[in-house]
């Protein structure tokens, strides 16, 4: 069974809509990577590893290890659409379905990969390495992001302000 979220995006026309599901202990991504690299039609899906998203693109959304995927989908916003979109995917994904939301999301978020990917240090406490702290400092701060703390409410914020920087760099490199 796919756990199929499905999104309106103002932008695009009202009959299409963004479907999307996340899937954890997936063990066959290499069977579809090759359906992705065939042109298989029927996997017109953008496979995505929930793990590292911009290193994903550069690798046809996932590569053969991969163990979380979400997968994308455009398509016409009927419920006919989303209930086939639904089967394939929970006929062809060998992987535990698992909700869209912000917990399961940071559950497969590797921050310590989004932040050395976009050179982004913790903002809050400015450049460990630029204010002579060094590595345990800078290892220290990627815990605190990557939810070892006991201050849920910091961890969001901070997680927010990342998210927000992430999201800003990906809108700068797609303009260019």
């Amino acid at each position: 069974m796919s756990l199929l979220h499905t999104l309106r995006l103002a932008h695009l026309p009202e009959d299409l809509s963004v479907h999307i599901a996340l899937y954890q202990e997936v063990k066959n991504a290499a069977f579809l990577q090759q359906q992705l690299l065939q042109g298989n039609t029927a996997f017109e899906y953008a496979f995505l590893d929930a793990s590292m998203i911009a290193e994903s693109f550069r690798r046809f959304g996932i590569s053969p290890a991969t163990t979380s995927i979400y997968a994308v989908k455009f398509a016409s916003s009927s419920p006919t659409d989303a209930a086939s979109i639904r089967k394939h995917l929970s006929d062809n994904i060998e992987g535990t379905p698992v909700p869209f939301t912000d917990l399961e999301i940071a559950k497969v978020t590797d921050i310590v990969k989004v932040r050395k990917t976009y050179k982004l240090t913790n903002s809050t406490k400015g450049n460990s390495r630029a204010n002579g702290k060094g590595r345990k400092e800078e290892q220290r701060q990627n815990e605190v992001v990557g939810f070892v703390n006991d201050n849920p409410g910091k961890e969001d914020a901070e997680r927010k302000e990342l998210e927000i920087m992430v999201l800003g760099l990906m809108a700068l490199r797609g303009a260019t």
